[in-house]
Formats: C-alpha cells, sequence, structure tokens
C-alpha cells in the first residue's frame, strides 16, 4: 500500500485534491467532526477539561469556537484530547485499506504530530495567498482568529515544502488538478 499525504496551507485545497485520486481517503478533518458530534465519551473528557465552555452533547461549534478564541491554552488541551483518537481512527482506516494499492492522507497536523513515514509520498500543496483568502471567507463560520490559531499548530511552509518530493501549485481549476493527479499516480505506480 502506498501512502500519499497532502499538506499544505488551510485552504489551500487539499481535501478537493484528495477526492480526485479516487482511492480512500483519511480527512482528518472530517473524523474530528464526527468526533465532536457523536463521541460522548470525548465530550465527557473536555468538559472535565474545560467545564465553563460546554454545556451540552453534541459539541456546539460556537462552543468551541469561544473556547479556543477565550484562552491561548484552550486549544493545546482540546488537540490532546481528540489527537489520540484521531491516531487510532487513522490506524483503523490503514487497517481497513491495507489491500489497496494507494491510500490518501489529508491530515493538516501530518509532519507535525510525526505520522509519516519513510516511504510516504507527501505532496505540498499550495496556492496565492489572496486565492486562499477567498475561498476561506466563503466558508460558513470563517473567523479569522480561529484561522491564524490554527495555523500556529503548523509547521512553516518553507520547513513542510522541503519535506515533499512533490509540490502542486493549485489554480483551483478542476482541469489542472485533475491533469496533476493523473501525472502523481502514473510517477508513483511506476
Amino acid at each position: 500500500m502506498i501512502r500519499v499525504a497532502l499538506i499544505g496551507e488551510i485552504g489551500s485545497g487539499k481535501s478537493y485534491l484528495a477526492k480526485l485520486f479516487r482511492y480512500p481517503v483519511f480527512c482528518a478533518d472530517k473524523e474530528v467532526v464526527k468526533i465532536y458530534q457523536k463521541d460522548e465519551k470525548f465530550f465527557i473528557k473536555l468538559k472535565k477539561k474545560l467545564n465553563s465552555y460546554f454545556f451540552s452533547f453534541p459539541l456546539k461549534k460556537d462552543q468551541l469556537i469561544k473556547c479556543i478564541l477565550d484562552k491561548k491554552n484552550n486549544l493545546k488541551i482540546i488537540t490532546d484530547i481528540v489527537h489520540p483518537l484521531i491516531k487510532k481512527k487513522l490506524n483503523d482506516f490503514l487497517k481497513k485499506n491495507k489491500k489497496n494499492k494507494i491510500v490518501v492522507l489529508d491530515i493538516p497536523l501530518y509532519l507535525e504530530n510525526k505520522l509519516n513515514k519513510k516511504k510516504d509520498i507527501i505532496i505540498f500543496v499550495e496556492a496565492k495567498k489572496k486565492d486562499i483568502s477567498i475561498r476561506l471567507k466563503n466558508r460558513t463560520n470563517y473567523n479569522i482568529r480561529l484561522v491564524n490559531k490554527l495555523k500556529k499548530l503548523q509547521l512553516p511552509l518553507e520547513k513542510k515544502r522541503k519535506k515533499t518530493k512533490f509540490k502542486f501549485k493549485n489554480d483551483f481549476r478542476p482541469s489542472s488538478a485533475k491533469k496533476y493527479v493523473k501525472y502523481i499516480i502514473k510517477e508513483i505506480l511506476k
């Protein structure tokens, strides 16, 4: 099984690119949302640590955002609880898909959490700051302070770029993305 990991800035188009591979995709962001909505044990642990922010299950996004923006350390507390759950879900995904030629990993903190393996194919997805900004502003519940806090969790883009074999300059045109994915699949299956 070949593991293809997509890394890059928030809003650079990693998730869209991941879907184009047409191989199983592990999307950490979607898994986090599922945990927030369906994992009552997670909620209980979170409530014990940050009682004044969370009132009832399932977790409400506005309460989560307020909590993260309120105090510097709150985001670390949340990630310390959620990341082990994501790691377990990733391992389950890899076991389930071990017979596939390729799996795609869309994990924002992939390098930061040391999830990478030596043989992984890591693709750095980049885009113009202006294009990323427009895309982020169109997202529901867009909050620049929240985006900036989340960016601080990530390695500098230059460090990420240096750890990759392939780079994709995303112009957000489907034809470019499809052509690039086709090229990458051909390259890694050689």
